[in-house]
């Protein structure tokens, strides 16, 4: 029986337990704009809360950094995305240009931003998710269609997970969206959770193993 164990059984069984490093949780950084910030919503309705919830209810040891700033650009991204991202990042969700979009920037210059940031990341060994964007429609088709090619052209480029549109399931539906029918409701977030979870899930499963 266990509870007649001797105490060198007991004290082998309390020296042989996992260590800290082994145990620590998966490390993720949604690095983005209002989106991944929570516009108008409490913390724990943002995006990498209510992700990080639902892979942890799938068993999966994980903490998620919120790492969004309303109103950002894809340049504004790549300005801080030195110090957003620390040091032990075991993966990045990367959500950014839709303000680029919204402010009909070039999108060679959103791709060049996204490209840099990708480079960077990849060069400290930290993978990346990257999370498409589409193009409002009102910009023109050829704006459009420049400006959708970018996420799937470079996650084909630098071998990427891919989720390629942010917004899928929400977008234009007043139920889930805000009054300035831009921001997800708190339950427009868990349809977006939802939906991209599978992608999530097949994107810690390509990580590395930790050292």
């Amino acid at each position: 029986m266990l509870l007649l164990a001797g105490s060198h059984d007991m004290a082998h069984a309390q020296t042989s337990s996992p260590s800290p490093a082994a145990a620590r949780p998966l490390k993720l950084v949604a690095f983005g704009d209002s989106l991944s910030a929570g516009y108008n919503l409490p913390a724990s309705a943002a995006f990498p809360a209510v992700l990080e919830q639902a892979l942890r209810r799938k068993g999966i040891a994980v903490e998620i950094v919120n790492a969004g700033v309303s109103g950002d650009t894809t340049q504004g991204g790549l300005e801080r995305l030195d110090w957003s991202v620390p040091d032990g990042t075991d993966g990045v969700i990367l959500e950014l240009g839709a303000n680029d979009a919204l402010r009909g920037v070039d999108p060679a210059q959103t791709r060049q931003s996204l490209e840099t940031m990708i480079t960077r990341l990849k060069e400290r060994r930290i993978p990346v998710l990257l999370a498409g964007m589409y193009a409002p429609r009102n910009l023109g088709e050829d704006y459009a269609k420049r400006f959708d090619a970018i996420y799937r052209e470079l996650a084909e480029k630098h071998a990427l997970v891919l989720y390629p549109f942010f917004l899928e399931g929400i977008a234009g539906d007043r139920a889930l969206n805000q009054a300035d029918g831009l921001h997800p409701t708190a339950e427009g977030v868990n349809v977006i959770v939802r939906t991209i979870l599978p992608t999530v899930e097949r994107f810690i499963a390509s990580l590395p193993p930790r050292s």
